[in-house]
């Protein structure tokens, strides 16, 4: 046994000293490393769903009830699914009397009511994300009167199979009920799909009110992406615009009644411009007070021109078409629009001995005019395709990026470096921006012009070819290693190539920041042509040596002096 006194403590100090130096000398990734590793938080789930549902009044003739569905979700904030059993719990008794609840559970839940007052359904896996647990088919009940309404409120408790002391909280969610209400739909516009760029056509919003009651005042929302535009600003309506929608909220005053069609007091102007290519236009109807705020809200401007306004085209009894369905709110057109996008791959060049790390940036830039954009299936829309050059290994290659083989085929080692590489563009690419891409490389050896290949290409490798680009000549670019000399200063920066970033030239320029780019180009380099790249890791590496070795030389003298006290 090892005796603690007031003797032996400044040895022990000393050699902790000793010890710190040493960890800090090496970096901040040993001293995390000695850190022992936090127990993560237990899980919190959000239920969730539709803050309020109308119901279709009941049928006093008979026939079979319409029902409407509001849906219950769960958000699991978690980047993995959560294992283990859970349970949500629905107190009924703030709708008895006034609607029927009958339940759709989602896979793998169960669900079974106790009376009329409460229901249970049980579960024993949440996916990652927003999941519907269960669905609420509602109807009125026998005897609900127009206008009544009550509420529905949830709780829920999980805990997981993997440690089984540790419960997730639920937070509790209530929903709202009401029997009859509006019924805002829509009407399908008959528009020409294939327009030609800067084409104008006519848009005569009409929406009808088939519910059982009258709207007091509506919400206009019209979502048109890049390649359109609406030029009309009026003055009650709200813009918010970004990379990829321009969207306008109307709010339009006045009591819609039901059983009444109406439309625009003058219609709307919808226009393909110069830029559209795959193009959507998304137009709805809300009654006021009901549409939740945007998060961009508070970005949004106010139109100077003049009111937009709806009036009634016709007038019909109220109890016809009664069907109180929100997805007949809003409609969408698609337009496919005849127009090309030249996409321009550019690459870099640099210089540096054996051993030396150095940055390449690479990527595409889009000279236009089109837009392009899989605003509807979300895939990407093209992919650079980057060949390393021979004697080079990627130390660094940004998020996203897939490492595939010298033939570009599927690659299951994903950690060591590649020989290429596959970095996919985004859903969008605006006129005037691209995909801006650094890479670290170490020159293992130092060979005289080196050459990586980078080409955008179709996303995916049975893809090769971009079906909008008229000039594929100017989809590859070069990145090259010590182009002058096997070592030493890079050549001086040249003036940019005419015609933008690659065109029609020998060069290979880095990136030129743009509208809407997404890259991770550093500051300072927009229009350099060839310039140098920055080489990475001798004078840091000859500094962390230099403080190893005094830490180690601080440490041997206290262990030396703590001996000699010692003994």
């Amino acid at each position: 046994m090892t005796r603690f006194s007031p003797r032996t403590a400044p040895l022990r100090r000393a050699g902790g000293l000793a010890a710190t130096a040493l960890l800090l000398a090496a970096g901040p990734l040993t001293v995390a490393a000695a850190a022992a590793p936090a127990r993560a938080a237990d899980p919190v789930f959000t239920l969730g769903g539709p803050a309020e549902t109308a119901l279709h009044p009941y049928a006093e003739g008979g026939g079979a009830p319409k029902r409407s569905t509001a849906g219950i979700t769960v958000t699991n904030p978690a980047d993995e699914g959560y294992e283990g059993e859970f349970t949500l719990t629905f107190d009924l008794t703030g709708v008895a009397g006034i609607a029927d609840v009958s339940f759709d559970p989602g896979p793998g839940v169960e669900c079974q009511t106790k009376g009329t007052r409460s229901a249970v359904c049980t579960g024993d896996t949440l996916a990652p994300g927003l999941s519907t647990v269960t669905g609420l088919l509602l109807g009125a009940a026998e005897g609900s009167e127009q206008g009544a309404s009550g509420t529905i409120r949830v709780t829920g408790e999980a805990r997981s199979a993997t440690s089984a002391p540790h419960a997730a909280s639920l937070t509790p969610f209530t929903t709202r009920v009401t029997v009859g209400g509006p019924d805002l739909v829509m009407r399908k516009l008959p528009f020409d799909h294939e327009p030609s760029p800067g084409q104008k056509q006519q848009a005569p919003i009409t929406f009808a009110n088939r519910g059982s009651r009258d709207a007091d005042g509506v919400v206009l929302t019209l979502r048109y992406s890049r390649g359109l535009d609406i030029p009309q600003r009026y003055s009650n309506c709200a813009y918010t615009t970004d990379e990829t929608w321009t969207t306008a909220r109307c709010s339009v005053e006045g009591a819609f009644e039901a059983g009444a069609t109406y439309t625009l007091a003058a219609p709307l102007t919808l226009e393909a411009t110069t830029r559209a290519y795959r193009d959507l236009f998304v137009y709805g109807i809300q009654e006021a007070g009901t549409v939740p705020r945007a998060a961009s809200a508070a970005r949004s401007e106010r139109g100077s021109g003049t009111v937009l306004r709806a009036v009634p085209l016709t007038k019909a009894p109220a109890a016809r078409g009664v069907d109180l369905e929100p997805g007949d709110n809003e409609q969408e057109a698609e337009f496919r629009t005849a127009n090309t996008a030249d996409f321009m791959a550019y690459g870099d060049e640099a210089s540096g001995a054996a051993g030396a790390t150095v940055t390449a940036r690479l990527g595409f830039h889009n000279d236009g005019p089109a837009w392009i954009g899989r605003i509807r299936s979300g895939g990407s829309v093209a992919a650079v395709d980057f060949t390393v050059p021979q004697g080079a290994t990627v130390t660094s290659a940004p998020k996203g990026c897939r490492g595939v083989t010298a033939e570009g085929a599927y690659r299951e080692d994903r950690k060591t470096p590649a020989p290429r590489y596959l970095c996919p563009a985004p859903t969008a690419v605006r006129d005037g921006g691209g995909l801006d891409l650094s890479f670290g490389l170490r020159i293992d050896k130092a060979l005289t012009g080196a050459a990586g290949r980078v080409t955008v290409r179709g996303p995916g490798l049975q893809e090769a070819g971009l079906p909008f680009d008229p000039k594929p000549g100017n989809n590859t670019a070069r990145v090259v290693l010590n182009g002058q000399s096997g070592g030493g200063p890079s050549p001086s920066p040249a003036p940019p190539a005419k015609g933008g970033p690659g065109a029609g030239s020998g060069k290979t320029p880095s990136a030129t920041a743009a509208p809407g780019t997404s890259g991770t180009g550093a500051p300072g380099t927009a229009g350099r042509v060839g310039g140098s790249l920055a080489s990475t890791g001798s004078p840091a590496a000859l500094t962390a040596s230099a403080m190893a070795i005094a830490a180690l030389t601080t440490g041997l003298a206290l262990f030396a002096a703590a001996r000699r006290r010692r003994y």
